[in-house]
């Protein structure tokens, strides 16, 4: 098109132009960033100690010293290795009544006062095994293969906002409390090291030792 009276225009024009305009733009950002880069590093004394300044406040450490050293205590409150066969499991014992009062101080605000609730995941109920593989619902009573493996994984994350701070008595209590709502034992049952590792699991069947010892061979 072209405007009244005048010489016909082309959008074509415009799109000539564009590309030398962008050339020489670019051209001369690229100036700038060489010369910026080979400048001698002629920054006055007071820049300088801005900078360090900046880094290292004056009369700081040399260490901040954050945390503090693990004692044996420190480490044994860790290092647990609780077995399906119960080594590992510590002297005390807890039963499914005392277990309740345990769990509703320190479990059911986010597992809800029957373990159902949420807004955590379930650990009482859970849907049966299928022929098709595990329950879509994996809860402690309809997936967990091992009883003992509840007194490897409480005290070390359990319950989250302080792991760890469950005596050895209060852990085989809400333990005993979780596997009676499960009805996997009798809500009368009292827990120890010795009966921990008897307590046999709906699961435990679902569930193979792995034997590959890292050949080729897929079991």
């Amino acid at each position: 098109m072209s405007p009244r009276g005048g010489r016909p225009t082309s959008t074509r024009s415009h799109s000539r132009v564009r590309p030398p305009l962008l050339r020489v733009a670019v051209a001369a950002i690229l100036a700038v960033s060489v010369a910026a880069c080979s400048a001698p590093n002629n920054s006055s004394t007071s820049e300088t100690e801005g900078v360090a300044l900046a880094q290292s406040p004056p009369g700081a450490p040399a260490r901040f010293a954050f945390g503090k050293p693990a004692d044996s205590a420190l480490v044994a409150l860790w290092a647990r290795d609780v077995r399906p066969d119960g080594a590992g499991l510590p002297p005390g014992k807890g039963s499914a009544s005392q277990g309740k009062g345990v769990y509703l101080a320190h479990c059911a605000m986010c597992h809800g006062p029957t373990g159902t609730e949420g807004p955590a995941p379930p650990l009482v109920g859970g849907d049966a095994w299928g022929k098709g593989g595990p329950p879509k619902l994996q809860t402690i009573g309809s997936y967990w293969p091992y009883a003992t493996t509840l007194f490897d994984y409480i005290p070390r994350a359990m319950p989250q906002n302080a792991p760890g701070s469950l005596t050895a008595d209060e852990t085989y209590a809400v333990i005993a409390w979780l596997l009676a709502s499960n009805g996997i034992v009798s809500t009368d049952a009292v827990l120890d090291a010795s009966t921990l590792p008897a307590v046999r699991m709906p699961a435990r069947d679902r569930f193979v030792r792995d034997n590959r010892r890292g050949g080729p061979e897929i079991r």
